[in-house]
């Protein structure tokens, strides 16, 4: 590695609760056409669901990739991690209250709306090389779990989970799973009829961010940006003549039930769509409680 090289792993701070992107985006066009090179992605467990709806739908590859899966303690808007004048104190808190699970904002700031309801905060799957715990834990320890093969080349030893580790895990889900059906149940409250969705959706001026920003929106070709929404003048005052009347920005409620249909059984709760929303669309919450499965 040359000293370029060095410096930016310096600066790298994976525990820093902030997401600008969804990082399966990055891994997508990392890993998609092939590379020869190896490849270490430090992801978060919803970077990991999306990672892997991409290769499902051969967006991505995992061939020569190596993939660390960390425990999500919550991440913050990117704005306000910017703002916030001693990041390492609204880091030392979230590890402080991942000790026993109850990880609450630092004074001032707020957790993304996704983050306080995402039940599934913690990697899984045989896809994992390395796992690294911090719900449960004390803090600056790590609870490692590793590969077999990775853990004979590390020489780790086999050992047991903390004793505390799980109540934390799941007081932590507890919660979550409560703030995701409240959140849930308002947005069906709001939204019980078709009427209701178009008001739902009413202040979209058809920016598209929320495509843009979500990591399994992949398509290379979209119809929503071809012509056959670019529609000829004379067609919207056809419409008004016919209707009596016409939606100015037309087509944004068939542009967000279009998505839905393709995107909602995939939608892995990253919440990117809703923070780049302009106008705070709860996008995000709207697509995991279409999407929600029976239990």
């Amino acid at each position: 590695m040359n000293r370029e090289t060095y410096r930016a792993l310096d600066r790298a701070d994976p525990l820093a609760p902030v997401m600008p992107i969804n990082a399966a985006r990055a891994a997508s066009q990392l890993t998609m056409t092939g590379h020869r090179e190896k490849l270490g992605l430090v992801l978060r467990a919803c970077e990991i669901r999306a990672l892997v709806e991409l290769v499902k739908f051969q967006q991505a590859k995992l061939d020569n990739a190596l993939i660390v899966g960390l425990d999500c303690l919550g991440t913050y808007g990117l704005t306000d991690w910017q703002a916030a004048s001693n990041k390492q104190m609204v880091l030392d808190q979230l590890l402080a209250g991942a000790v026993t699970g109850e990880l609450e904002p630092y004074d001032g700031m707020q957790f993304r709306t996704a983050c306080q309801m995402c039940e599934q905060p913690l990697p899984t799957g045989d896809h994992l090389a390395l796992t690294l715990g911090l719900v449960g834990i004390e803090a600056g320890q790590l609870f490692l779990r590793a590969r077999p093969d990775l853990a004979e080349a590390l020489d780790l030893e086999a050992g047991n989970a903390p004793a505390g580790r799980q109540t934390a895990v799941e007081g932590l889900i507890t919660a979550r799973t409560q703030a995701r059906d409240a959140a849930f149940a308002g947005f069906r409250e709001r939204v019980n009829s078709m009427d209701g969705l178009l008001q739902e959706f009413s202040t979209c001026i058809r920016c598209h961010n929320c495509m843009i920003n979500c990591p399994i929106c992949y398509c290379r070709e979209c119809i929503f940006r071809t012509p056959t929404f670019e529609h000829e003048s004379q067609l919207l005052y056809q419409w008004a003549e016919r209707k009596g009347t016409v939606r100015m920005l037309p087509d944004t409620l068939l542009f967000h039930l279009t998505r839905l249909n393709h995107m909602v059984t995939s939608c892995v709760g990253c919440g990117l769509c809703t923070d780049a929303c302009p106008v705070d669309i709860p996008v995000g919450t709207v697509f995991r409680a279409v999407g929600e499965r029976p239990h």
